[in-house]
């Protein structure tokens, strides 16, 4: 029984020797991994880098650009202030002309009948006058017909 003893003995040893061997491949493979995991994580690491880099780059730039707009937007304000002055003053002036337009009109309206009552007139008084210069050229007439009759 002893050989019984020495063949379990045996496949023990061997047993263990298959065990140490394949733990020694799966710890070489997870070596492995671990160094292709940590060079991944240092490029990684290296990439945030560059990114970090570009990123405070990029917000550099656009704090500056903010900057920018806010001075041109500064700068807008005023002509857009102009503008709204150059629009209440032509509303101004608007007004006024419309003013002194409603006033002529009602001077007009006020007067029409003077103008007319005047109108009126003068076409009496031509009308006495181009009546008046008739009766004259006909009195010349007739007298110079007198006068040329009487010499025959």
């Amino acid at each position: 029984m002893e050989w019984l003893m020495s063949v379990s003995v045996a496949v023990i040893a061997v047993a263990f020797v298959v065990f140490v061997i394949y733990s020694l491949q799966i710890f070489l493979s997870i070596k492995k991994t671990m160094v292709t995991i940590s060079v991944s994580v240092q490029d990684l690491k290296e990439e945030m880098q560059s990114v970090k880099k570009e990123t405070e780059q990029l917000l550099h730039k656009t704090n500056r650009l903010t900057d920018d707009l806010q001075h041109k937007s500064e700068a807008l304000n005023s002509v857009f202030d102009a503008a709204e002055d150059l629009g209440q003053t032509f509303q101004q002036v608007n007004q006024s002309v419309k003013k002194v337009s409603y006033a002529v009109s009602k001077q007009a309206d006020e007067q029409s009948e003077q103008v007319a009552q005047a109108v009126k007139w003068g076409n009496v008084i031509l009308e006495f006058w181009s009546k008046w210069q008739a009766k004259k050229a006909e009195k010349a007439a007739k007298a110079g017909n007198t006068a040329t009759w009487r010499d025959e």
